[in-house]
């Protein structure tokens, strides 16, 4: 074994250096023998690169963790002071905007978002849009909005309040004109309220027709005016109003055309039909005139009946009815209207 320079006495030669070297010798002696395996040195290339990676790995850890930790903590307090203030909200106005899902809902302490999905104030939004639909439907029902319910319509409600005319309440007079070139007949009658309060008007009233001289009863019909038939100068019948109110001192029409179908018989004869195209057209019959129906409205000298027909409307039962009469008239039909506002 080679011994370097401690080996000899300390400088001082004294006992204390004598036992130093003892105690080397001894340390010596009992490991001398001692030797290291043959994969120690593959052990230790191995374990340093090991003990080291551990070592960054523990410092990496710990500053992930004093990351998280730096992170967490104040956002917990964040979440917590959010949950008691919103607690203590709802508590104190159970009934207020954040409680019904308003505006404000969805809103931190420091006006930042709960929920990022969600857009501020999309509740509102689809609110409002539910509220402009309701109105829209309400407006098409003849509404005004505002509640769904909509307010009724003004003289539906005065007419729900009004109420229906009696007889006492209604006076009526009535009237015809003179023949169209088309030999038709156009009167009308007017009903006005007699009373001092407003009544409503359900219906029109009655028209009926009375026969006089050669006139045929069976021959005359009254039938309500349609679009497109043959009474072409009476209003249309949209313009016919029904419920009606009726104020105190107003007053409805109705109107009315005759339509001749037939002349009047001659004395002991027929009634003569008025002739078609089919049947001559505008040609004159004989013994008459010019298309078959100016017997009926004048008489001749042929020797023509006389006929007229009374044309008569009761607007309520009781009360008094209203005549026009027609001359000269023995067949055909009466056309009449509904109610009229009168102008």
């Amino acid at each position: 074994m080679n011994h370097g320079p401690e080996d000899g006495p300390g400088p001082d030669g004294g006992p204390d250096g004598a036992d130093e070297l003892a105690l080397r010798r001894m340390m010596r002696q009992a490991v001398e023998e001692i030797e290291p395996s043959d994969r120690s040195l593959e052990h230790l290339r191995k374990a340093v690169p090991a003990r080291r990676a551990r070592k960054r790995q523990a410092v990496v850890g710990l500053a992930a963790a004093a990351l998280f930790i730096g992170t967490a903590v104040p956002a917990l307090v964040h979440v917590t002071n959010s949950e008691g203030d919103s607690d203590d909200r709802t508590s104190i106005a159970g009934n207020s905007q954040d409680a019904q899902g308003g505006s404000s809902q969805g809103k931190g302490p420091d006006g930042g978002e709960k929920d990022p999905g969600k857009k501020p104030g999309s509740k509102s939004k689809d609110k409002d849009e539910k509220d402009k639909k309701g109105k829209k439907g309400d407006k098409e029902k003849g509404g005004t909005g505002g509640g769904g319910t909509g307010s009724p319509d003004p003289s539906t409600s005065e007419a729900a309040s009004s109420p229906v005319c009696d007889a006492a309440q209604l006076g009526a007079t009535g009237g015809a004109g003179t023949p169209e070139t088309d030999n038709k007949v156009y009167g009308s009658f007017r009903v006005s309220n007699v009373s001092d309060s407003s009544c409503t008007i359900e219906a029109a009233g009655a028209v009926g027709t009375v026969a006089q001289g050669a006139a045929d009863p069976a021959k005359i019909t009254v039938v309500d005016h349609t679009a497109g038939d043959a009474a072409t100068g009476l209003p249309d019948p949209a313009k016919e109003a029904s419920p009606f109110v009726l104020q105190p001192g107003a007053a409805y029409e109705v109107r009315f055309v005759w339509v001749p179908s037939e002349t009047c018989p001659t004395d002991g004869g027929e009634p003569t039909p008025n002739p078609t195209p089919s049947e001559g057209g505008s040609g004159t019959p004989e013994g008459g005139s010019p298309g078959g129906t100016e017997p009926q409205l004048g008489r001749t000298d042929g020797g023509v009946a006389e006929g007229s027909v009374v044309v008569s409307l009761t607007a309520e039962a009781g009360s008094p009815s209203a005549g026009a009469t027609v001359p000269d008239a023995c067949a055909g039909t009466v056309y009449r209207t509904g109610v009229l506002p009168a102008s």
